[in-house]
């Protein structure tokens, strides 16, 4: 079957998601407006900020918005007390690479050990395979070509804020992260990771991800998926389900983020 007809055929069944460019969304039409006219209410106010630009474009953030800083805080707290690295696999704009490194510039400043990779494309997702049910297509969630060293600077830019600046403690990783995963890992044999980030969406590299770094897993690493129990995404639980065995995770929920889940590797 083609991936138009399993288009067919299974989004019916979602009543609330539809895709708008090259992402899914659930915001009512009244909601899309209201945040179209905040960006227009912002590209106004944002050159007469002056030098608080940065605290009052606070003023445009919507709920949705402080409610996953909120989510991402809370999870970060959970792996103070775990050593190793951060891995967020799937990165697209760098939004959680920017609060990651935030909040550990204000809970563990000092610890230069914390690093934190951010693995993607940035070109969107590279193929789709047939678990994915056809709601995805080659390219979704892409960004801008430019914005790969653009990224790089912002983050650098932001770890300056914190101490022990001179040292640099993230990195980006480009590419296919079913193929990059194996080189990182090659490459960094002394490392093993305290919390995994999985915002791919999709069944393949979710799945070869899952199973290549297991063995750099500890009792007590946070594992965060972004798309469980997600219509439009089944791919992602599928592959979680058959590489961890749903039944083996207990996992966690937070009530404002309604597909987003966390389990505690070894719990």
């Amino acid at each position: 079957m083609d991936q138009n007809n399993l288009l067919n055929d299974d989004s019916s069944a979602i009543s609330s998601s539809k895709k708008v460019g090259l992402e899914w969304t659930q915001s009512s039409d009244q909601e899309q407006d209201s945040n179209n006219r905040l960006l227009e209410i912002t590209k106004t106010l944002l050159p007469i900020y002056g030098q608080g630009w940065n605290q009052c474009s606070i003023l445009s953030l919507r709920r949705q918005s402080i409610s996953r800083i909120l989510y991402y805080d809370e999870l970060y707290k959970k792996i103070l007390d775990v050593p190793g690295v951060i891995c967020e696999f799937g990165v697209q704009w760098g939004v959680t690479l920017a609060q990651l490194i935030a909040f550990r510039g204000i809970y563990e400043p000092y610890n230069h050990s914390r690093k934190i990779y951010g693995f993607d494309t940035f070109q969107g997702f590279p193929e789709i395979h047939q678990k994915d049910r056809g709601f995805s297509s080659v390219g979704d969630y892409s960004v801008n070509p430019e914005h790969f060293d653009l990224l790089e600077e912002i983050l650098t830019i932001h770890e300056s804020y914190s101490p022990l600046s001179h040292i640099k403690k993230f990195a980006l990783v480009k590419g296919d992260a079913s193929l990059t995963i194996n080189s990182w890992l090659e490459e960094n044999p002394h490392a093993f990771i305290s919390m995994a980030i999985f915002d791919m969406d999709i069944y393949k590299p979710t799945r070869d991800v899952l199973e290549s770094i297991l063995p750099r897993l500890v009792k007590g690493s946070l594992l965060v998926f972004d798309e469980l129990n997600a219509e439009t995404f089944p791919g992602e639980t599928m592959a979680v389900n058959e590489v961890l065995g749903l039944n083996n995770l207990r996992l966690r929920h937070n009530p404002n983020q309604p597909c987003r889940a966390w389990a505690v590797f070894g719990d």
